[in-house]
């Protein structure tokens, strides 16, 4: 039987594969086995959620489940994933659940657990919830039940929270930001305005269904149009429940997430805030990350792909700084998971601090050409042990020297071999990419 949680909780599309029953039973599993984890007091539970129409339904159900377990239940409504971690740890909650599939398309939908102090589960928590599920349990009657109550401020909790955190006000800046018609369609251009920026929010106005529809961060054309009609500073796309944030320059040239990782760790390292100089990415960031880095004399750490592995190493290491090419960005010492508006706070006060444009600031790192092609193979162990394979990889490296990069990486559900090389030139990195998918692809 496949495992319930995923790299990033339990998805899938709503009232299909992710029903209200399961949600129920997910939820009732967690009150249950935190409860168990520490006696002492009620589980206290926060539950958000975003725009999309699903989330209304699923946050029923993950209530009645919670309150079915004795656990007490604070709702605090459409917020970003990021909101909800931190308002784990401030109003000292047990567990905090966000009902949201981030950048997916409207029609699915997801959960999200985290534990005391706004903190992803470990893995070894998630098993014991699943082990949970569908087993009977004596529920709380009368008094024991768990209640239910709305947090009216809690969008302005996190965002004075951001606010206060910030470390240079944003005056004199314009900015776009693209709220995916998400959660962040309020707490971002809020928090964008009382930290002194002039603010043009598109995509603000979410109606349930046009979540990430055309719009965000996975269509960064959009805010790049947007800017240039706005004559705007900077623009910034956030993705359905704006745990990350990507970016666009004044001409509405992209800024990805390995280029914000460079311009923040150097702010970082000059602020004396970049413990031992250090920067977690993962495997999949740019090789001009590190040409960057290194030139800069910060170490950059690689992890596997996938912000919870960023988040292992982070918290193993005590560093203040990582992040993923797609936009998730860590501060530590500010928040427990990948938060977009954090981010584009700190990337718009950098800006400030320093007078410079965008342009500017992302100069310090080149992208190299990237290309990744996925090769569909019968056995990916084969593919790993095949001395044809190892060789034309070696090949490749030796071809391109310091000036290249080549990463084979199977997938992690499917029969795949994703293939990616970095090389000077695009027409370089597509001839050894397709050289060595006809290798790989030839393994039987």
């Amino acid at each position: 039987m496949a495992r319930l949680f995923g790299t990033d909780g339990v998805r899938g599309l709503a009232n299909a594969d992710l029903t209200p029953e399961l949600a129920m039973s997910v939820a009732a599993a967690a009150a249950r086995v935190l409860a168990e984890h520490d006696r002492s007091h009620r589980p206290v539970a926060v539950v958000g959620r975003d725009p999309r129409a699903s989330s209304e339904m699923l946050d029923a159900a993950v209530t009645a489940g919670l309150t079915s377990a004795g656990a007490d239940v604070l709702r605090v409504g459409a917020l970003p994933t990021p909101a909800v971690a931190y308002l784990v740890a401030a109003l000292g909650a047990d567990i905090g659940v966000m009902i949201s599939a981030s950048h997916n398309a409207m029609p699915d939908n997801g959960i999200k657990l985290f534990a005391a102090g706004g903190h992803k589960l470990p893995d070894s928590v998630e098993d014991e919830i699943e082990q949970h599920m569908g087993t009977g349990f004596d529920r709380p009657t009368g008094a024991a039940i768990g209640r239910v109550r709305d947090v009216p401020d809690a969008e302005i909790q996190y965002v004075e929270h951001l606010i206060k955190v910030t470390p240079h006000r944003l005056d004199g800046l314009k900015v776009v930001v693209d709220c995916a018609n998400g959660a962040a369609s309020v707490a971002a251009p809020d928090a964008y305005r009382r930290a002194g920026a002039e603010v043009i929010a598109i995509n603000a106005n979410p109606d349930g269904l046009n979540i990430n529809d055309g719009c965000g961060s996975t269509h960064i054309d959009v805010v790049a149009a947007a800017v240039r009609e706005h004559g705007a500073d900077l623009g910034i796309a956030h993705d359905g429940d704006a745990d990350r944030c990507l970016a666009v320059d004044a001409e509405g040239n992209p800024v990805d997430g390995d280029q914000i990782l460079a311009v923040l760790a150097l702010a970082m390292r000059d602020a004396g805030e970049l413990f031992e100089d250090t920067l977690v990415a993962t495997v999949m960031s740019n090789l001009g990350l590190h040409i960057a880095m290194r030139e800069s004399s910060i170490r950059l750490r690689t992890t596997a792909v996938g912000d919870r592995y960023v988040l292992q190493d982070l918290k193993a290491g005590g560093y203040s700084l990582g992040g993923e090419q797609s936009g998730h960005v860590v501060l530590p010492a500010h928040a427990t998971t990948g938060d977009g508006l954090l981010t584009a706070l700190r990337l718009m006060a950098r800006m400030a601090e320093t007078g410079k444009s965008l342009a500017d600031l992302a100069s310090v790192m080149r992208r190299l050409p990237q290309v990744l092609i996925n090769v569909k193979v019968t056995d990916k162990a084969a593919v790993a042990k095949a001395s044809s394979v190892s060789e034309a990889v070696a090949a490749v490296e030796a071809e391109l020297g310091d000036t290249g990069r080549v990463l084979l990486r199977p997938s992690g559900t499917e029969q795949l071999v994703r293939v990616m090389v970095e090389a000077t030139s695009h027409e370089q990195a597509q001839s050894a990419a397709q050289r060595l998918a006809g290798v790989v692809s030839s393994v039987h």
